[in-house]
């Protein structure tokens, strides 16, 4: 019973939601007018893009989203909204839309690796890989002393 009791209290301590992104308002897309106002006029009234079209500049992107933390449970999204602003060639407004989740396109990730050489080492080379490549005076790997016998470096001078 006291289990039972104790996950039920969990629907109670729900997190707040927690809004990320740029969230556009209904009021703020009533006062877009395509055909009048320009670039500068959105970014007053809307501020900075969250994006921007990746080979043309024609379309910014305003995107934000609602997602609640759960006790026990990954955050998760509960809504999303992409508003897309559309510029004709001369810089005005040319359509405003919202963008829904019919409009998204499933990417699936490949799985494959590319092979590098030289990566396979067994068991005993990770464990032993080291040894005798270590060097006290630090002249580099496999006990090579790189130093200049004379004590001084080639090319720098010498104040006595």
């Amino acid at each position: 019973m006291a289990l039972a009791l104790s996950l039920g209290a969990c629907s109670f301590i729900d997190a707040p939601p927690m809004s990320r992104g740029h969230l556009v308002t209904e009021e703020q897309l009533k006062e877009l007018v395509p055909g009048v106002q320009r670039r500068a006029d959105v970014q007053a009234l809307l501020g900075s893009p969250t994006a921007r079209g990746t080979f043309d500049d024609s379309n910014w992107y305003y995107i934000s989203a609602i997602s609640r933390a759960r006790p026990m449970q990954q955050e998760a999204i509960t809504s999303q909204r992409v508003v897309v602003v559309e510029f004709d060639d001369g810089g005005k407004v040319k359509r405003v839309r919202e963008l829904s989740g019919d409009d998204g396109r499933s990417v699936s990730f490949v799985a494959r690796e590319t092979p590098v050489p030289g990566n396979e080492r067994s068991l005993l080379q990770a464990l032993f890989g080291n040894v005798g490549r270590f060097n006290p005076l630090g002249g580099g790997a496999g006990g090579i002393n790189n130093t200049n016998p004379g004590g001084t470096q080639p090319n720098s001078t010498r104040i006595n």
